[in-house]
């Protein structure tokens, strides 16, 4: 038996390093590809240019960045979708609906009570947290700077963020599904049983503060990141819910069955990546369905509800 683990072990750590070292080789060429050959200059040149245009001006530059680029990163994305959870076309995105038969098309008194929350929690709570995220950033004296941060940097930026924001929103989107609270915060944002892209910030006011800003807000605090590493992060971010809502899993995006299937059954699936799902067993049902299996990305044309489909239900 420990000969076995020994072997086992050893296997484990020829295919880690192995693949770390291909990563670290992959990622080090295409950061010097993006910094060296021209897409560097050209970012570097481009920022230059806009600086100067709004002549230093910190706080436009900050709400251009932080706020209009995300949320027409959001809105833009979220448009195209929109077209299809109503009018049913194309139907190129529409056949690759994960819960069949459901927002077919969407309810459109629904969808309009989503969209003026959304704009709510847009225009009066995630915009005006910007003011002290601000003169946080402000503080640390790099976030405007006329030179931007080298990609190996944005890079190591965005992976602290990324799980930065996986800690605090496994975290918080487990408490608001606390009795107590479910009722009266969450409860809003599942009314969606199978959720459309738009919804991702459908959400009671305290649940869009604490589960949905804060924990997309703090690793650029904690870093003392460059607004245009902000923006970045930001409207990835968005884009990112957004397709996680989305209903539909399409080809050569992420896969959304991991949250949609939070939509569904309510008690699985609370984080984004699902690395603390696994640690905690909050994905154990998941894991035994059909969805699980489609959880991946998909790389052909072949809708996976379609080659994975569900098993039938026997007859009684």
């Amino acid at each position: 038996q420990g000969e076995k683990l020994r072997d086992a072990l050893k296997i484990s750590a020829y295919v880690f390093s192995t693949g770390l070292l291909m990563f670290t080789a992959l990622v080090n060429s295409v950061s010097w590809f993006m910094q060296n050959i021209t897409l560097g200059n050209f970012w570097q040149t481009a920022w230059l240019e806009f600086y100067n245009y709004m002549e230093g001006d910190e706080w436009t530059i900050f709400l251009f960045g932080a706020a209009l680029v995300p949320a027409l990163a959001f809105w833009g994305f979220n448009g195209i979708l929109l077209v299809a959870d109503i009018t049913g076309k194309p139907t190129f995105i529409t056949r690759y609906r994960i819960q069949l038969g459901k927002n077919d098309p969407v309810d459109t008194k629904k969808l309009w009570k989503a969209i003026y929350t959304v704009l709510g929690n847009q225009f009066f709570i995630s915009f005006p947290m910007l003011v002290p995220m601000f003169y946080i950033m402000k503080s640390w004296g790099n976030s405007f700077s006329e030179e931007l941060p080298t990609f190996q940097w944005f890079l190591v930026e965005l992976s602290i963020f990324t799980v930065v924001e996986e800690i605090l929103f496994y975290y918080t989107h487990r408490l608001v599904h606390h009795p107590v609270l479910y009722k009266y915060i969450h409860k809003k944002h599942h009314e969606w049983t199978a959720p459309i892209g738009v919804v991702s910030i459908y959400a009671h006011p305290v649940e869009h503060i604490v589960s949905n800003t804060l924990p997309v807000m703090t690793g650029p605090m904690i870093m003392g990141s460059h607004i245009v590493s902000i923006s970045a992060w930001f409207s990835l971010a968005l884009i990112t819910t957004s397709i996680s809502h989305c209903g539909y899993h399409l080809p050569f995006l992420p896969s959304p069955e991991f949250h949609d299937f939070h939509h569904l059954k309510f008690n699985q699936c609370y984080g984004v990546l699902g690395v603390l799902d696994f640690l905690h067993g909050t994905d154990r049902v998941f894991r035994q369905t059909k969805a699980f299996e489609r959880h991946k990305v998909l790389l052909s044309l072949t809708p996976l509800s379609e080659s994975i489909p569900e098993t039938p239900k026997k007859a009684e």
